[in-house]
C-alpha cells in the first residue's frame, strides 16, 4: 500500500518543512533543474504539493495523497491520483520523469522503474532526486527515522545501490550531482552542487531509456 496517510495527516508540516529550510530547498531545486531539459513534455511522480513541478514548468503530476493533491491543484498542476508502480499513462507519453524523494517511499521499485520507462520515450530522460543513505544526511535521517513521521516507513537507497537498478531496467548514460552539504540548519545560502555523490545529503541522477 502506498504511504500516503502520514502526508494526508501532516500536510501543514511537510510544507512549513520547505519554508524552515528554504536555502536547503532552493540548493535542491537548483541540482534538479540542471538536469531537466528545456521545452520538453516531462511527468513528476510522487508530485507531492508541487514544490518542484511547478518552478521546473512541468505541468502533470500523479500522487497519492489527497491532501499533496489539493495543493498542486491549486497551482495549476493537473495532478492524477495512482501510484508509481501502475502509471495510467500511455507508452511512450513523456520525453522525462521526474522523481523527488519519492523512491524511499516505493512499495516495489523494481515495477515501479518498469513503469517509467514504459511512459518514456525512447532516449527519454528519468531523473530521480533522493536523500543518498551513504550520506552524513542520510546516516542522520537512518538513525532518527522511527521518529519521523514521513521517513519512519521508508527505504533509504545509497546512490550506487539506485545506479544498479536503473542499469539492470535498461537505463543508460547514467550522470550524478550532489548538493546539501552540512546539517540542515546550518545551511544559510543557496548550494552549488558538484558532481558524484557520497558528500551531498541530497543526489540527482539522470539516467537515459534506452531505445
Amino acid at each position: 500500500m502506498p504511504i500516503t496517510d502520514c502526508f494526508d495527516a501532516h500536510y501543514e508540516q511537510y510544507e512549513a518543512w520547505f519554508d524552515d529550510n528554504y536555502n536547503v530547498y532552493l540548493s535542491e531545486l537548483k541540482a534538479v533543474a540542471h538536469f531537466v531539459p528545456k521545452n520538453k513534455e516531462g511527468l513528476e511522480v510522487g508530485v507531492g504539493s508541487g514544490r518542484f513541478a511547478e518552478p521546473l514548468g512541468i505541468k502533470t503530476g500523479i500522487e497519492p495523497s489527497g491532501k499533496m493533491r489539493a495543493i498542486a491543484e491549486k497551482k495549476g498542476l493537473t495532478v492524477c491520483s495512482g501510484i508509481a508502480e501502475s502509471l495510467p499513462f500511455a507508452d511512450s507519453s513523456y520525453d522525462f520523469v521526474l522523481m523527488v524523494t519519492t523512491v524511499c517511499f516505493l512499495d516495489d521499485i523494481h515495477q515501479s522503474f518498469r513503469e517509467i520507462k514504459r511512459v518514456l520515450k525512447p532516449s527519454g530522460l528519468f531523473i530521480v532526486g533522493f536523500v543518498d543513505k551513504e550520506s552524513p544526511l542520510g546516516h542522520a535521517y537512518s538513525i532518527r527515522k522511527d521518529a519521523n513521521v514521513f521517513y519512519k516507513d521508508a527505504t533509504f537507497y545509497a546512490a550506487a545501490e539506485l545506479q544498479s537498478i536503473l542499469k539492470a531496467h535498461g537505463f543508460s548514460q547514467i550522470e550524478m550531482v550532489q548538493t546539501v552539504f552540512g546539517e540542515l540548519d546550518k545551511i544559510d545560502e543557496v548550494q552549488a552542487f558538484q558532481e558524484g555523490s557520497g558528500k551531498g545529503g541530497f543526489v540527482v541522477i539522470k539516467a537515459e531509456n534506452e531505445k
